[in-house]
């Protein structure tokens, strides 16, 4: 159930991974199994490049190749990190420098790489919707570089990053053991770069948010401290997302997120529709906090009375019918409200991005066909990143880059036993110990698959005293998951992390 819940609900596929690493230099066949673990570790490809970012002519090096990751006690490769490395061409020896990578878990680092930090982009309508084919990269005017160095990592089982023997890819396939290899990526990165005194940074998108948080506290045991870290669409407690029988804490937690679809699409009543979003969002988080989120500890004791206020509040915040409400008992998960919603007009909103409408085959059913949000995307990223690393970054490969799943092997181990894997108290303990780290939070008002109230919820309980707490720095966008794919948002995203990073160098 739980593995099912991920395949729609992060960014995970399932699909037999292929162990061979690529060639470096001119495509071939793939090695086979038997033969990857006896290759050598070839140097990187290196090349030059020049863009124009923040008003400025940056000219950078681009750095593209593997980090061997080894057994610590044998000393064998066990996997091979695929990664793109960008660093300004005489930079000044304060130079920050910041490690990113996406989700999933499965996903490649190329939605923050081609979607708003790199200094190239990929194409997509200024609202964030699929141009037609062939797709293109644009200059990125928005691209992080002009702030800090960046270095793209894929995690085993995604891009060009894979195990080296079949039977060792489980050990990777786990949230200590991601945290583990990816946290060994950044030490030999920074001893062979000679970059242990520059200002530190991670980045991270859904899962990605997961693995930052847990590094966070395992780097700095291993003595990397961390300036910032930045939380793009955050899940960093899965209880906080994860719809399941006798977990009601989602339900709550995603309602302003039906509230926002619902003002997005013109569903609301018309009283609600005239407000701007932020003022009918005020009155959805006070209903879901102060009235449903009480209810739900007593709702088959409600009386007929209470239920049936209920039942209006909660269909003049959703834009759904007080039958439908009724019918699923206030239990209304996020597969049901993206069908009904515009059942009638016969289409269904997106889960990664619900201003996006998917064109089902009918308009019954419980949920959706597919996400229409994440169709729109993947296949853009997909063709311009291939077309990219090869011609622009003089990188060869015959190899499958994994952008999102097919190369994850088998079930993703959560190192819970109640299947909600929690990172939130690993960045909590990284806080109290280095009280300088400052934490930024995005969130798109129609991302639905992490929703911003409950990554608002995850922060509040993590008990931090008050001084802590006031290291974190929240941003909102009228977008999706990917919030910056829409223009304005990439902008704002952009000028948000400029005042964040002016903010976390100072002491």
């Amino acid at each position: 159930m739980f593995a099912s819940f991920l395949l729609s609900s992060l960014l995970l596929f399932q699909a037999p991974a292929v162990s061979p690493r690529p060639t470096e230099s001119q495509p071939q066949a793939r090695p086979t199994p038997a033969t990857v673990a006896d290759q050598k570790d070839d140097p990187p490809v290196v090349t030059k490049h020049s863009a124009r970012v923040g008003g400025r002519q940056l000219n950078y090096t681009v750095t593209t190749g593997f980090m061997p990751i080894k057994n610590a006690t044998s000393g064998e490769t066990e996997a091979r990190l695929f990664f793109m490395a960008y660093t300004l061409d005489n930079r000044p020896a304060n130079r920050p420098l910041m490690f990113s990578f996406n989700g999933g878990p499965g996903s490649a680092s190329v939605w923050l790489h081609m979607g708003a930090l790199g200094p190239k982009r990929v194409k997509m309508l200024d609202d964030g919707l699929m141009p037609p084919a062939p797709y293109e990269t644009v200059d990125n005017e928005f691209s992080w570089l002009d702030q800090t160095d960046l270095v793209f990592i894929d995690p085993v089982g995604t891009g060009y990053s894979r195990a080296t023997r079949p039977e060792l890819a489980s050990k990777f396939f786990s949230v200590n053991g991601d945290i583990d290899s990816i946290a060994e990526f950044i030490r030999m990165y920074l001893g062979r770069h000679e970059r242990w005194h520059s200002p530190l940074y991670l980045v991270g998108e859904s899962y990605g948010t997961t693995r930052a948080a847990g590094l966070s506290n395992h780097l700095f045991e291993r003595g990397i401290a961390l300036n910032g870290i930045l939380l793009v669409s955050t899940v960093l407690n899965f209880q906080s997302i994860r719809f399941a029988d006798n977990n009601d804490l989602p339900l709550v937690l995603i309602f302003p997120s039906y509230t926002s679809t619902a003002w997005y699409h013109k569903q609301l009543p018309a009283d609600l529709q005239s407000k701007p979003l932020r003022d009918v969002l005020r009155e959805s988080e006070a209903f879901a906090t102060n009235e449903f989120a009480p209810a739900m500890l007593k709702i088959d004791r409600l009386s007929a009375s209470e239920k049936s206020a209920l039942l209006d509040k909660f269909s003049r915040y959703s834009g759904l019918s007080r039958d439908f409400v009724d019918e699923n008992n206030f239990r209304v998960d996020l597969g049901e409200f993206n069908k009904e919603l515009l059942r009638k007009q016969r289409r269904s909103t997106g889960r990664l991005d619900s201003r996006f409408l998917g064109y089902d085959k009918d308009s019954s059913g419980d949920g959706p066909d597919f996400d229409p949000s994440m169709t729109a995307i993947r296949t853009p990223y997909t063709a311009v990143f291939n077309d990219y690393v090869r011609r622009e970054l003089n990188f060869k490969s015959d190899l499958e880059y994994y952008i999102l799943g097919g190369g994850i092997s088998s079930p993703w181990n959560w190192n819970t036993n109640n299947q909600y894997a929690d990172t939130s108290q690993a960045l909590s303990s990284a806080m109290r110990k280095n009280p300088y780290m400052k934490v930024f939070v995005a969130s798109g008002y129609f991302d639905m698959a992490t929703p911003y109230f409950a990554a608002e919820y995850t922060v509040s309980a993590m008990n931090l005293d008050p001084q802590l707490r006031r290291n974190f720095s929240f941003a909102y966008y009228e977008a999706g998951h990917m919030m910056y794919i829409e223009k304005g948002s990439l902008k704002k995203l952009k000028e948000d992390i400029a005042v964040f990073m002016q903010a976390s160098a100072k002491r």
